[in-house]
């Protein structure tokens, strides 16, 4: 791993969708292991990470990725950057939950019984082991999140950026995906109106009407949050 892992640089970011300005004049740079983002619905967060993996490119400035700029090396960065949406049938793919794993480590093994095998192997760590041969519109909701990560973090992302991950789930699913979270080694971007999933973060970043307005600890980030939300 280069120095630049782990870095993620925003440069004068601007963005508008038609005459709808939702990000203005971003400066960010991120090197925090867990961070958060938070803002109400139309904050532009959402705009802000899908630029981090270039699904997004900014109308000005630049987005720089573990040292490559993301509109001139998008597929690089993809490799770098795993994504997962808050709903994850957007993201499951094949019929079973083996068959989703394989998928994505086809990209990375060319060998079918090789994969099968890591396959099973990532299923056992996430929890998923018996329900290898499910098929995956039969999972929870919660499961159906982890097989989403999985499936993502089986081809050995740098960073992770997850987008209202715990949305559709309940509070069972929640806790057992922020405990999975917890463990990650790589580097988390999390956004989020789960508030108590960001109490032990490295650090919350508060968007307001396309602009970063606070930055800090979790505790006085969130409590500037609250405020905001409650005028």
């Amino acid at each position: 791993m280069s120095d630049q892992d782990g870095s993620i640089l925003f440069e004068g970011v601007e963005h508008a969708f038609g005459d709808r300005v939702v990000l203005r004049g971003i400066n960010l740079e991120i090197r925090e292991h867990r961070v958060g983002i938070v803002g109400a619905n139309g904050s532009g967060k959402s705009t802000l990470a899908r630029m981090i993996n270039g699904l997004v490119l900014p109308d000005r400035g630049s987005v720089t990725v573990n040292g490559l700029d993301v509109r001139k090396n998008k597929r690089k960065v993809r490799r770098d950057v795993g994504f997962i949406f808050s709903d994850p049938d957007r993201q499951i793919i094949m019929p079973t939950v083996v068959e989703d794993i394989e998928l994505s480590l086809s990209r990375i093994i060319s060998d079918k019984a090789q994969r099968k095998a890591r396959a099973h192997e990532v299923l056992a760590d996430f929890g998923l082991a018996g329900h290898a041969d499910q098929p995956a519109h039969q999972l929870s909701g919660g499961q159906k999140q982890l097989l989403a990560l999985a499936a993502v973090m089986v081809v050995g992302p740098s960073i992770l950026v997850a987008d209202e991950p715990t949305t559709m789930l309940d509070l069972r699913n929640s806790l057992m995906l922020r405990e999975t979270f917890t463990e990650l080694a790589e580097q988390l971007v999390v956004l989020t109106h789960d508030l108590p999933m960001l109490d032990e973060f490295d650090r919350v970043i508060v968007l307001d009407d396309g602009r970063v307005i606070a930055d800090d600890a979790p505790a006085p980030a969130i409590a500037f949050y609250r405020t905001l939300m409650s005028r």
